[in-house]
């Protein structure tokens, strides 16, 4: 598998007639002036994605920028991003695949399945993992889109790997989507769902905002209702084990990516109003999980 090519800085600014270049310059300006940010290996590239998916709206760019690599350093699923064998595991149990094709909405979407239906080779943490270098690298390749569909197969999902879903893990993720992500999440999809899909839902729920509801749909597995949002023959049907093999040779052919995205992390010690922790995100932590248990 070739290295990607980045996508280009000057055909983003042919195509987005909202991003002017005057607006990223000031962005650019501006992160130079935030000592805690690491604006030496932040590039123009992601200043576009960012804005793009703020709506060109400079001052939530602002706050999206920050909170996007401040979290980046807090989050555990954001360090250690190498190629290994924990990855290679995550990757042979769930395929994780960009499709090529539009939604019907004109969005891009994201396919993820499970094909390994053993619950012990399930680890949660390292699907996120997987996930998010997934879409980071597809992100610098693809550069900006008008917005993305995220399709969950739950088709050979049991309820082993439901207890499996690591609650820590899963609030983080769920926070870093949808306050973090230099992404537009516009269609979000439980597809080919169980009869207890209630339980995955109750655990998932209370990390979700009303606006990520507002898109969550869950198809049933004897349900046409999908075929409203995108062509289900655009599903990946064949060559799955395929797919998983190229996405994970890709990642690991760009491995120079991860080593220089890892760079992209905050200073704490200087930024001006003191020191952010996870704590500064989530307190009280530890005892809400106490209350978050499968029935």
């Amino acid at each position: 598998m070739s290295l990607i090519t980045c996508a280009s800085v000057e055909k983003e600014y042919e195509k987005l007639n909202n991003v002017k270049q005057d607006d990223i310059r000031n962005l650019m300006a501006w992160l130079k002036g935030a000592a805690h940010l690491p604006h030496e290996y932040i590039t123009e590239l992601d200043v576009i994605l960012a804005y793009h998916s703020c709506a060109c709206d400079a001052d939530l760019t602002k706050r999206v920028i920050d909170v996007n690599y401040t979290l980046k350093t807090l989050f555990p699923f954001y360090q250690n991003r190498k190629v290994d064998a924990c990855l290679d595991m995550a990757l042979q149990t769930w395929l994780i695949h960009p499709l090529p094709t539009l939604t019907k909405n004109g969005f891009r979407s994201i396919y993820c399945e499970l094909l390994d239906a053993d619950p012990k080779k399930f680890v949660y943490a390292d699907v996120i993992k997987a996930f998010l270098m997934i879409m980071d690298l597809w992100q610098y390749e693809e550069g900006t889109v008008p917005g993305v569909a995220l399709i969950v197969n739950l088709d050979r999902v049991s309820l082993g790997h439901i207890s499996r879903v690591n609650l820590t893990v899963a609030q983080q993720f769920f926070y870093f989507l949808q306050e973090a992500m230099f992404v537009s999440l516009k269609e979000f999809h439980f597809i080919n769902a169980p009869t207890f899909v209630d339980k995955l839902l109750s655990m998932v729920k209370p990390f979700m905002k009303d606006e990520l509801l507002d898109i969550l749909k869950v198809h049933q597995a004897d349900a046409n209702s999908l075929e409203e949002f995108i062509a289900v023959e655009d599903l990946v049907k064949d060559n799955k084990n395929v797919l998983k093999d190229e996405m994970f040779n890709k990642l690991k052919a760009n491995h120079k990516f991860f080593e220089d995205e890892a760079k992209k992390r905050v200073d704490e010690s200087k930024r001006p109003d003191g020191p952010k922790t996870l704590s500064s995100f989530f307190p009280g932590m530890e005892e809400s999980f106490k209350k978050l248990e499968i029935d």
